[in-house]
């Protein structure tokens, strides 16, 4: 089983809309899971049109509440809350859950043991059925956290209903930025794949990137969107990769197609064929082999005129 996440450093560069050429692209094997790991801000559901076979809550943490019936009004709580969640409602106090961090100090001094700790719920997760196959994906609730915890439990989920259907290949979309859950994310991937885009913030969230990805020594490929808005810095960014050893899928113009296709909720290589989904479907070629797996390349033609 092989597994290639795909990030970009930064929001807004391309890399949910690439993921979803992509899934279309690996669909015609006829192997993959999907996963999308952006479980604070997922969007790959909507060029995707996920159908939920199985939903479950996602449960982390804990949050304090205050039983207003139990509280005495003494204020211990508030003066030892260090995150200022504690606020007086009349003559007791209540606990605001986005401030919450759960740290159980109300709950260990509170004198009238008013304060409850349930287990926090912070959001919901799934497996669906999509025309390019089995997705798992989630969504985080606003201002919770927890976020690599969630994507390390989508991955695990994602290997094993691979392994259950005898699925060779798991198709990740990545977080933007290199935090918790991108760092999550890479855990055991056999290749990243960076979408970047020619700017200097592309270049720099580029570099973070490489960087972040060699440190967990995994093999960085890396496409260029939007290449042709500046033709000379997107030569750069192919030239750094060479130079710091990091595999060039592509360059990728500035294409109006592919926000027809997200209009019409469908992805760039599901509209008649292209330039853009001509680099596409060669950049997916190249993923495979750089991921271990034979590429076994379909002529490029309208999706559903494969009657999938």
């Amino acid at each position: 089983m092989r597994e290639i996440v795909i990030i970009s450093g930064k929001g807004g560069t391309g890399k949910t809309s690439v993921t979803g050429a992509f899934a279309a692209l690996a669909a015609r094997r006829g192997d993959t899971v999907t996963c999308d790991l952006d479980v604070d801000a997922p969007d790959l559901h909507l060029l995707l049109a996920p159908r939920p076979e199985r939903e479950e809550d996602f449960i982390s943490g804990h949050e304090a509440r205050i039983a207003p019936a139990l509280c005495v009004g003494c204020g211990v709580c508030t003066q030892a809350c260090r995150f200022g969640a504690i606020r007086e409602e009349g003559a007791v106090f209540a606990v605001d859950a986005l401030r919450c961090e759960g740290c159980k100090v109300c709950v260990a001094l509170c004198p009238a043991g008013a304060v409850e700790f349930p287990p926090r719920h912070c959001g919901r997760r799934a497996v669906s059925a999509t025309r390019f196959g089995p997705m798992v994906h989630a969504q985080l609730f606003p201002g919770q956290e927890n976020s690599g915890r969630l994507v390390s439990l989508l991955k695990t989920e994602a290997r094993a209903l691979a392994k259950e259907r005898g699925l060779g290949l798991i198709l990740c979309d990545g977080a933007p930025g290199i935090g918790c859950p991108v760092i999550s994310s890479l855990s055991g991937v056999d290749l990243a794949v960076a979408v970047t885009e020619p700017t200097p913030s592309g270049r720099h969230d580029l570099e973070r990137v490489a960087e972040l990805c060699a440190h967990f020594r995994v093999p960085l490929a890396v496409l260029v969107n939007k290449a042709d808005l500046h033709p000379g810095a997107a030569a750069e960014l192919v030239a750094l990769c060479r130079d710091q050893g990091h595999a060039p899928l592509g360059e990728l113009p500035y294409d109006p197609a592919f926000v027809q296709a997200m209009v019409q909720s469908k992805v760039v290589t599901e509209l008649p064929p292209s330039p853009t989904s001509e680099i596409l479907a060669q950049a997916w070629e190249h993923v495979l082999r750089l991921a271990g797996r034979p590429a076994r390349r379909a002529p490029l033609q309208p999706f559903n005129a494969q009657g999938a």
